[in-house]
């Protein structure tokens, strides 16, 4: 075999540090403002996928159920989730009136935010000097139990605003409010109205009564806590709000 001149190899290494000397480092982040730009895209555009699949197929499993399951891995439990999807017309007129009345009582008028009550809470927030209330609509929750985490940052915050964007504009608020009662925790394991009426109640979703409707959407904002402590002032006060105010909450026929 012929032996290459050693001024041709001395040529190509002198062509190799050229070439990545002439990738600036302006250059560099250009390209990588790209990379990180295309996978944005496809990222959201795999969510749209998923949203138009969800608008008539029952989601498998939600980023939610998968967190879960993976804490419970890390504890060393046996992972379990209880998840049992039932139509709207399945679900007590109860419970979905429950739910619009405790978390997003304007619902039907919105466009995903509720811009009064995010201003409210973050008023309530700088007066406790903690984060006391979230001012976060059904249609916000549901992106995040479906594509997100409970992590709180400003990044999770911003994608789940573009995730509720996309929601509402695919699907109609019936089908989110029967994905939000099918999805959402409500214990520990626990993940929907059925397997939530179940596990309180010993009944079905269908059969749930205004009072027991009134106590798991009580039990919303922090399930699992409730799930170990049922009987707490600050539940049943919340209980007897969101009874109060049930006829009063409009939900999709």
């Amino acid at each position: 075999m012929a032996r290459r001149p050693s001024g041709d190899r001395a040529g190509d290494r002198r062509g190799a540090i050229t070439s990545v000397s002439a990738l600036s480092p302006r250059r560099l982040a250009v390209r990588l403002l790209g990379v990180a730009a295309l996978l944005v895209v496809l990222w959201h555009g795999w969510v749209a996928v998923c949203l138009v699949w969800w608008s008539y197929r029952a989601p498998g499993e939600t980023a939610f159920m998968d967190l879960r399951l993976d804490e419970m891995r890390e504890d060393d439990r046996a992972p379990a989730i209880d998840y049992r999807w039932v139509d709207y017309t399945q679900i007590s007129p109860n419970l979905k009136r429950a739910l619009v009345a405790a978390e997003d009582a304007k619902f039907l008028n919105h466009n995903g935010f509720d811009w009064d009550g995010m201003e409210t809470a973050l008023q309530k927030n700088l007066r406790r000097g903690r984060v006391v209330a979230g001012g976060s609509t059904i249609s916000q929750q549901l992106a995040k139990n479906l594509f997100l985490s409970d992590e709180r940052s400003i990044v999770r915050k911003a994608e789940e605003a573009v995730i509720t964007v996309m929601l509402e504009a695919i699907l109609p608020k019936r089908r989110i409010l029967e994905l939000y009662c099918n999805v959402i925790e409500w214990g520990d394991g626990v993940f929907g109205a059925e397997a939530a009426a179940r596990h309180y109640f010993k009944v079905s979703a269908r059969s749930l009564s205004p009072s027991q409707a009134a106590r798991l959407a009580a039990m919303v904002p922090n399930p699992r806590l409730y799930d170990r402590v049922r009987n707490t002032p600050g539940l049943e006060k919340r209980t007897g709000i969101i009874l109060a105010r049930l006829p009063q909450a409009v939900i999709p026929k």
